[in-house]
């Protein structure tokens, strides 16, 4: 059967009060939708990006389903957050099991952590802790949203002032270039790593083939629920939890740009490589949308039988900072031309 794909998902967390913005809705494609496995005869390459700025930063961001049979990323891109128009608030939410969960998180997760007493408080690290426990709770407890089989990881980079938040649970991933080098803003929450399995093994579950009970292979999710069924535990110490662990760094002039991706871009690219790609393009200008979209296409696999290698939904946020060091690279690297 042959039907005509198009992105059709709106931007719906985008915040209409920055000062600019743009949606882009790109390349319309007819593709066979035939299935091989978990994987289409050929990739859907429709691009969902975006760019948008404000006297801070240059935030571009694209989506991709890629050669799986159905998107299960999701995102959230509030450049004045509602609640605290003085913070700003992204996430990418990678889903597995199906949607249901990254749809719900990216819509609400942003809400359960900004309306924390914690965080009127002052205590934004609490506040995220807080807001990923209880929203993991919520979910469990509706109907509709609930399915033990369904999860999401979430990784969501907050910046009030100069101080960012960035918390993460699973294995998408956020990096900062400083200076031009690479600063890991959070670590990947894998069933392998000591202190994961520890409480694995501690709350009744065990580690086959790099996987949770053989199953999941991440140690850290929103959802699901079949790995968090044990009672004398806290939701902290599940087999699975949803707790994030969160980094907090100060910035200064010397950031230049943020990196927020899933796994189907780490899968392919190690950090070096990502910053170093993007660092390249902002030297000759390219907007952050438009490298978000070649970043996809080059660790997008040139078939579906490469081991699932860049064979995954993918989705990338870069913001730039305005003002920055970033912004003279091409006047560096034309200097040092002339000088050869």
């Amino acid at each position: 059967m042959n039907v005509r794909c198009t992105c059709v998902k709106f931007y719906r967390n985008f915040n209409s009060h920055s000062k600019t913005f743009k949606i882009q809705i790109k390349r319309t494609q007819r593709k066979s939708l035939s299935k091989m496995g978990q994987s289409l005869s050929e990739p859907v390459t429709t691009k969902c990006s975006l760019i948008c700025k404000n006297e801070q930063v240059k935030v571009g961001l694209s989506s991709m389903q890629g050669w799986r049979v159905s998107m299960e990323d999701s995102h959230t891109l509030l450049l004045e957050v509602p609640q605290d128009p003085s913070a700003s608030f992204y996430a990418i939410f990678d889903g597995h099991g199906g949607s249901k969960i990254s749809e719900y998180a990216s819509r609400h997760l942003y809400k359960w952590i900004f309306n924390q007493k914690a965080y009127q408080e002052g205590d934004i690290v609490q506040a995220i802790e807080n807001g990923y426990l209880e929203l993991d709770a919520f979910m469990r407890e509706n109907k509709v949203l609930r399915d033990d089989l369904a999860g999401s990881t979430a990784v969501v980079v907050l910046i009030k002032g100069n101080t960012l938040y960035c918390g993460n649970a699973g294995d998408s991933r956020a990096i900062a270039v400083v200076n031009g080098t690479v600063r890991p803003l959070s670590h990947d929450h894998k069933p392998t790593e000591p202190a994961e399995y520890a409480r694995i093994k501690e709350a009744g579950g065990w580690v086959e083939y790099n996987r949770v009970n053989g199953n999941l292979a991440l140690s850290r999710a929103l959802g699901d629920y079949m790995f968090k069924t044990n009672s004398k535990k806290s939701p902290k110490e599940q087999v699975v939890t949803a707790f994030p662990e969160v980094i907090v760094e100060e910035i200064d002039e010397s950031w230049e740009f943020i990196v927020l991706a899933c796994d189907g871009i780490w899968d392919v690219m190690s950090n070096e490589e990502v910053a170093g790609f993007i660092r390249d393009r902002l030297m000759r200008q390219l907007h952050p949308d438009v490298i978000c979209e070649e970043l996809m296409m080059t660790c997008l696999a040139p078939d579906s039988q490469m081991g699932g290698y860049g064979c995954d939904n993918m989705t990338v946020t870069i913001i730039v900072f305005q003002n920055t060091k970033v912004q003279n690279l091409e006047n560096v690297a034309l200097e040092k031309h002339l000088l050869l």
